[in-house]
């Protein structure tokens, strides 16, 4: 039985009247970050698919790094679903919500969040365990990324939803926040510090895979001419997940302070105010990613291209076959078919 001290039943207006948090916005405000948003939002989901896509049907990113770069693309995926959700469900809209339909909002970023992080630490990890022994990719199997992969998706699945399990303020009013008013603030400088700690780890290691390579290339150089371009070759893939990295960075660091800041309780701090754009802020981010993968890898781009043509090629043929009322012929199917496998050969190494 619940706590007849408790407020479950309560709609979201209650919780924010408690805590004397404003959410009011004003409406041509609401309707750009609507606007901007939802275009974002297709962009994100669109893009990310294609990632998705592209790591499937090209053998060339059969490999541990495209693997986890694909689960990376998957949580960008499900970030858009959540910011949908978001993008109208927020403003006036949100003090009708339920304490359910709230936890469900919320639970959504937490998990597309977390799993982004995870990401980004297991493929750092595994950047540095393909460095460590000079290879362009990990000698990781296909069942232990499975593994991962389900290791990342169950802990931001568990992170998302430890609020409804009961790290709230539903039964104790005074602790509750502004930014998010059915959170404890204890909650809020969790899950803050946590990410931010997570930020200091993976910075740390790909500062001991740059003295590592740095050294190992300075060691090399003398003994080595023309080869050594291609022993430089793990390193560029790093480009691509440092950047990835440096995006993310720029794009949630201050949307993890300001909760911090929220957590603390920080009286003089407006955190209301800069919720709104801390939010488009971290929708770019799962913008990005796609453009950074496309841009830095060279095959990334190319499968791309191959997919959208095969899109448009079935679209044609089907639009044929509507207007001519009869189906292609065998021989006019295989010629009009698409392949996004490119030659066997080994991965292209984006630069």
């Amino acid at each position: 039985m619940q706590n007849s001290s408790c407020h479950y039943n309560e709609s979201m207006s209650f919780f924010y009247n408690k805590n004397g948090g404003d959410d009011k916005w004003d409406s041509a405000q609401l309707i750009l970050v609507q606007v901007v948003g939802s275009l974002f939002c297709c962009f994100i989901l669109v893009s990310n698919a294609m990632v998705i896509a592209a790591v499937v049907t090209n053998k060339r990113f059969h490999y541990p790094f495209y693997y986890l770069l694909a689960n990376l693309a998957a949580s960008d995926f499900l970030a858009g679903i959540a910011y949908v959700y978001l993008m109208f469900n927020t403003g006036p809209v949100s003090r009708k919500l339920t304490v359910r339909g709230y936890f469900i909002r919320q639970g959504l970023l937490d998990i597309s969040l977390s799993a982004s992080l995870a990401n980004l630490l297991v493929i750092a990890l595994e950047r540095y365990i393909s460095v460590m022994n000079w290879k362009v990719h990990s000698n990781l199997t296909k069942r232990r990324v499975t593994l991962l992969i389900v290791l990342v998706w169950a802990i931001s699945i568990f992170m998302g939803a430890v609020p409804s399990l009961g790290w709230n303020c539903i039964c104790d009013l005074d602790r509750c926040s502004q930014l998010a008013p059915i959170f404890s603030r204890s909650y809020l400088i969790f899950w803050s510090v946590s990410n931010l700690v997570v930020f200091l780890v993976m910075v740390a290691i790909y500062m001991r895979i740059y003295t590592y390579v740095k050294k190992k290339t300075s060691v090399l150089m003398p003994h080595t001419s023309g080869s050594i371009n291609r022993k430089r070759t793990p390193i560029k893939l790093i480009k691509t997940v440092m950047v990835v990295l440096g995006a993310f960075v720029f794009c949630w660091t201050p949307g993890l302070v300001v909760l911090l800041l929220d957590g603390l309780n920080c009286q003089r701090c407006n955190v209301m105010k800069l919720k709104r754009w801390l939010l488009l802020l971290a929708v770019l981010n799962s913008v990005m990613n796609p453009c950074i993968y496309s841009y830095k890898d060279e095959e990334m781009w190319t499968t791309f291209k191959n997919l959208m043509r095969c899109i448009g090629n079935g679209t044609r043929r089907q639009r044929s076959t509507k207007a001519n009322s009869r189906p292609l012929s065998s021989g006019q199917d295989t010629r009009s078919s698409c392949t996004t496998n490119p030659p066997n050969g080994r991965p292209d190494v984006p630069s």
